[in-house]
């Protein structure tokens, strides 16, 4: 699939709740925790900072932030979730601060993180 296609969706994702786009590059890299790859819902998202070619994302699935040595984040390249997560590629244009968490079943909830904002 072509990333435009996705920035598109992150375009719209951004006006649907009246953000602001935020493009990220999919030759950056994401910070991401393994349970993504695990199929457990739902799957979050947390944006900070950009700090040099990581785009500040952390994304992992289940109700808590891992916070376990052995199950850490990890970086990696946007594109190689073009065809594991596509899924969670339109939410990648959300601001600094903003968390989204999806499931399967079309759950999707986007709020503002003020601590992450502000760190």
């Amino acid at each position: 699939m072509e990333w435009n296609i996705f920035e598109k969706e992150q375009k719209e994702i951004c006006k649907k709740y009246n953000l602001e786009w935020n493009s990220v590059n999919e030759n950056s890299m994401l910070a991401i925790n393994d349970s993504l790859f695990l199929n457990i819902e739902p799957i979050n998202g947390l944006r900070h900072n950009r700090n040099g070619n990581i785009e500040g994302w952390y994304i992992w699935s289940g109700d808590e932030i891992p916070h376990d040595e052995e199950n850490f984040f990890k970086p990696i390249h946007i594109y190689h979730l073009i065809d594991s997560k596509p899924e969670i590629l339109k939410y990648l244009g959300l601001p600094v601060g903003y968390r989204f968490q999806i499931d399967s079943k079309k759950y999707e909830d986007i709020w503002f993180n003020e601590k992450v904002a502000n760190v």
